[in-house]
């Protein structure tokens, strides 16, 4: 495996203002490594990136057949979503097929994500629901996980909850990681979060993507909830959001998720290859532009006109005039020798 450095440049004038470094670890389909940059033993909270593990015991409990679950609906149970009205009333549909509310989330009440959506709650009076928290519908998917089990689905963020101890069993089986002595902290939607090598991470979902590594039914569930994010993008974001846009741009042919401070993860089920990536300072743009230019280089869309903007990010003043753009840096060359 080669090991390189990689950073992502802020350029105004044509002249670096900010500089983001970036790890970043590639692997392949027998969960091998296949390219690293930076640090990638270092153990990172991945945050919202493992949504689709987290949803596992939704899907493997039965959950999801037997309380009938569209394909958006399982899309929406993965999302970091913008708080849209069609995410916040599927997720009023998924807490409704167990007879539950959003008074059962212990996400807690967010503002949503675009200003029209904050605009039009503020002209009817209303405040944020719990609905509208970007984690809604990954809560939604927890509850009707626990429901279908006979759990008291009371205190599911918890640690010690019963769901909660089969997410973190999927998680340290995905991952191949003991979390007992793990670093644990809280997620921003209430629920316990895990700090692991960001290879780890990587190894994780080239099983995700392969089923190289999982029990048959582990499989089975992990490509029905990453099959469903590519067929409804929009459900696990939202509208200018990078994560829905980049998997239209690769035609749904590649699986992106964000996670918070600067965390994203890929699945290339043609390619058999995984990519878990951390901006050491915790900036999305920076972490965008990283995984856009990863993404095309080992699929070779680098030239790709359609990928343009996800691989320069412009930055605009307040005319929206072009004045700069956010794009890889040092090691960007390195990419391409190391991918062929």
């Amino acid at each position: 495996m080669n090991t390189a450095s990689l950073f992502v440049d802020v350029l105004r004038g044509g002249h670096v203002e900010s500089r983001h470094a970036i790890s970043a670890a590639i692997i392949d389909a027998d969960g091998a490594p296949y390219a690293a940059f930076g640090d990638v033993a270092r153990p990172i909270f991945p945050r919202s990136s493992i949504k689709v593990i987290q949803a596992l015991p939704l899907v493997e409990s039965g959950a999801a057949d037997a309380l009938g679950l569209s394909i958006r609906e399982l899309a929406l149970a993965t999302a970091s979503h913008n708080g849209e009205p069609v995410h916040v009333e599927t997720a009023r549909a998924m807490l409704a097929r167990v007879d539950r509310d959003e008074t059962c989330l212990a996400c807690g009440p967010q503002w949503p994500g675009r200003e029209d959506d904050r605009g039009r709650l503020h002209r009817e009076g209303l405040r944020p629901s719990r609905l509208h928290n970007n984690c809604s519908g990954k809560h939604a998917g927890f509850v009707c996980a626990a429901c279908h089990q006979g759990m008291d689905p009371s205190g599911y963020e918890r640690v010690d909850h019963p769901l909660h101890r089969q997410i973190a069993a999927a998680l340290s089986d995905v991952a191949g990681v003991d979390l007992a002595d793990a670093p644990r902290g809280v997620d921003g939607c209430s629920i316990p979060t895990w700090a692991i090598p960001l290879e780890a991470l990587a190894r994780g979902f080239a099983k995700l993507t392969t089923g190289v590594g999982l029990a048959p039914d582990r499989a089975r569930a992990a490509t029905r909830l990453i099959d469903a994010a590519l067929a409804e993008p929009f459900m696990i974001a939202g509208t200018g959001r990078w994560c829905t846009d980049l998997i239209e741009a690769f035609d749904r042919r590649i699986y992106v998720k964000i996670g918070a401070e600067g965390v994203y993860v890929a699945a290339l089920p043609d390619e058999g290859l995984a990519v878990a990536l951390k901006c050491a300072d915790g900036a999305a743009r920076a972490a965008e532009v990283a995984i856009a230019t990863i993404l095309a280089r080992l699929t070779g869309r680098v030239d790709d006109p359609a990928l343009a903007r996800f691989l320069a990010a412009p930055l605009e003043d307040w005319n929206g005039a072009t004045v700069g753009e956010v794009r890889a840096g040092e090691g960007a060359e390195a990419i391409t020798a190391i991918v062929g």
